[in-house]
């Protein structure tokens, strides 16, 4: 089993999904408190939710507030970067360029990739935080 995670594991980095904030979130975690990183993705997912919501109102409103959609995004990023989503990040970078040029179009393209590419990590990393549980 503990194989299996760690083989999980790499494969998200391999796959890019992760980067090194993640194993720097792992180095936090000690027998205290054995489950903080997934304690801290899942409040990243819970947290993503709401500003998943609050996106899609924004992307709803004629006309479209290209700052308050940047404001929204750069949290996502935020939040994202701190537990090591790169894809998610380099995602949400991409909708901000297009909240840069005006872009409500390339705005609703970009953000199907966040959405997208969260969906996927979440779908990963319960896989792998499941797997990791029962190694301990």
């Amino acid at each position: 089993m503990q194989r299996q995670a760690a083989s999980m594991k790499r494969n998200l980095f391999h796959q890019d999904y992760l980067d090194e904030q993640f194993n720097e979130l792992e180095e936090l975690q000690d027998d205290d408190n054995p489950n903080f990183v997934e304690e801290v993705v899942n409040l990243f997912f819970t947290d993503s939710v709401r500003l998943i919501h609050n996106v899609d109102l924004a992307l709803a409103n004629e006309p479209c507030d290209f700052g308050r959609l940047d404001d929204l995004m750069h949290q996502f990023k935020g939040s994202s970067s701190s537990i090591g989503a790169k894809r998610v990040k380099r995602e949400c970078s991409q909708f901000q360029e297009y909240c840069n040029e005006r872009n409500i179009d390339g705005c609703k393209r970009a953000f199907q990739g966040v959405k997208q590419e969260y969906a996927t990590l979440k779908t990963k990393l319960d896989a792998y935080f499941q797997v990791a549980r029962e190694d301990s």
